[in-house]
């Protein structure tokens, strides 16, 4: 009788101490096999490593695949949009002593209304090192073939065996108990700032790179937000409309949200005339990804990687853009706390006052300040918000994004739609959505979990990166029900403290980037 309540005691004791040996093991970061991400095919060996960071944070570091023998570098002559134009090319080749290979790539993004063939490459070669692929693309440059690319053909967004290496934040708002929220590089609007250092500054338990932001001076202002950014509640950017953005209400995370969101503004005058407000803390007549209103040209539809113009803007600057509004010619009303005109001067780059805001115009925007904001008059600023349902209440922050990857648990790449796709283009869909990229995305589960997640890339041999298809596999396998695209490339970033746990695929580097989404003490 003792014999068979031991037996029975050690058939209850055994499979919990292998219960929390496993928890033990994970919470100490040891490699365990899992079940594998919906990357490749089924079957490749996958390990995730899980540290535990505060109480209710996680994160886990996911590699799956090796390398592939099949996979080689090549150098891509030409994207053609059509089949003759791609023939055309080739037979120059072949003229030329080289043997071309046409790629016919097939798949368009999930919205795009055009059917058939997204277009066809034209590929010449096949090297082991990128090195050799690259001396080819010399000798075609110096043949007069313009606009090369030396490729890794595992990054095609085809079948590949990887490798891949994803990084995982998990915060459970049950848990959590500290403050996740965005924050702007620099703590201004002006210039950039690389995550590490972000991170030290606000001393975060961990972080990941936030939304598209403007790089060079000929597009805007270097570190303004190309679309929306809201911080505890004040606007900081203007949305690109009908892009999908991160929603971060003030606090642990608890009711966070994926939506696409539109606004718009008006400055309303004390002597009753109105006019649009056409953007906020960014350099007047260049609008970065386009979606914005007042005759923007060549279109008012979110166009990524693209900047439009508009000659007469009115644009509102606020303390958060630093002691001064943009240089240039045209009109300011400098404007108190209560709205009230108490300066109005000619030419732009004044200061911004602490406990106001400045009203900055240009073409007719300029005009309309001469005769509807002169000292002493009241200039009211409205703004309205389209969320779909998403709420903005409170000391809410928003993160821009774009597309959307997820909704209600199923895919939902609203890549068209958001301007991902050129009609006029189509290389540049094949380039930014069907390849592979190092990749940043969020997004929320059905239980109020928030899941920031980083893919590196670019890394032939360490991580090939993820198209957005595999993006939105990813997201689905963690148990998102919504979930965003947010700036990847050398762009993706994530810190556990100051420590970076990605590899960035700039060849110079971490890259300073516009905001970050960070997890507080």
């Amino acid at each position: 009788m003792n014999s068979l309540r031991s037996r029975s005691v050690l058939y209850v004791l055994i499979p919990l101490f292998l219960l929390a040996l496993c928890l033990t093991l994970a919470a100490a970061g040891q490699t365990l096999t899992s079940p594998g991400l919906p990357l490749g095919k089924p079957g490749l060996k996958e390990t995730r490593t899980t540290e535990q960071i505060s109480a209710g944070v996680t994160y886990t570091r996911i590699v799956r695949g090796q390398q592939s023998k099949k996979d080689f570098y090549t150098v891509d002559v030409a994207f053609r949009g059509d089949r003759a134009a791609a023939e055309e090319l080739a037979a120059r080749l072949r003229a030329d002593g080289y043997e071309p290979v046409i790629v016919e790539v097939i798949e368009r993004a999930p919205d795009d209304p055009q059917g058939g063939p997204l277009g066809y490459l034209v590929r010449v070669g096949s090297f082991a090192t990128e090195a050799g692929a690259d001396d080819l693309r010399a000798v075609l440059t110096a043949k007069g073939y313009t606009g090369l690319r030396t490729v890794y053909t595992g990054e095609d967004g085809g079948e590949s065996t990887g490798p891949w290496v994803v990084h995982v934040l998990k915060a459970d708002p049950d848990r959590y108990r500290g403050t996740l929220a965005p924050k702007l590089a620099t703590g201004i609007v002006p210039d950039r700032e690389p995550l590490t250092s972000i991170s030290a500054r606000t001393d975060s338990l961990a972080a990941v790179n936030g939304g598209y932001f403007v790089i060079g001076e000929t597009d805007g202002t270097p570190g303004d937000l190309a679309g929306i950014s809201v911080l505890e509640g004040d606007l900081v950017s203007e949305a690109v409309d009908g892009r999908t953005s991160l929603v971060l209400p003030k606090g642990d995370g608890a009711g966070a949200d994926v939506a696409a969101i539109s606004d718009d503004f008006t400055a309303t005058s004390s002597d009753g005339a109105g006019r649009e407000v056409d953007g906020l803390n960014r350099k007047p007549g260049l609008i970065r990804a386009c979606g914005g209103d007042g005759g923007d040209t060549p279109t008012e539809l979110p166009k990524h990687d693209f900047t439009c113009t508009d000659p007469s803007e009115l644009i509102l600057f606020t303390p958060i853009f630093g002691p001064s509004t943009e240089p240039g010619e045209g009109a300011e009303a400098v404007l108190d706390a209560s709205g009230r005109v108490v300066g109005l001067r000619y030419g732009r780059g004044g200061q911004i006052p602490d406990h106001g805001s400045v009203l900055s115009g240009t073409g007719d925007g300029a005009d309309w300040l001469s005769a509807h904001a002169q000292p002493g008059t009241k200039v009211q600023i409205e703004t309205r918000f389209q969320t779909g349902g998403a709420s903005l209440a409170g000391k809410t922050g928003v993160v821009n994004g774009g597309p959307r990857l997820l909704r209600g648990g199923n895919p939902a790449i609203t890549a068209y739609a958001e301007g991902f796709v050129y009609p006029e283009d189509p290389e540049f869909y094949y380039r930014f959505g069907i390849r592979r990229n190092p990749r940043t995305m969020a997004g929320v589960t059905p239980g109020g979990d928030l899941l920031l997640v980083a893919v590196d890339g670019r890394k032939p041999g360490y991580s090939v990166g993820a198209s957005f298809r595999e993006e939105a596999a990813i997201m689905e396998s963690l148990g998102a029900e919504e979930a965003v695209n947010l700036d990847g490339g050398g762009s993706t970033t994530m810190t556990l403290g100051t420590r970076l746990v990605t590899r960035p695929s700039d060849a110079t580097g971490e890259r300073p980037i516009g905001d970050a989404v960070v997890l507080l003490h």
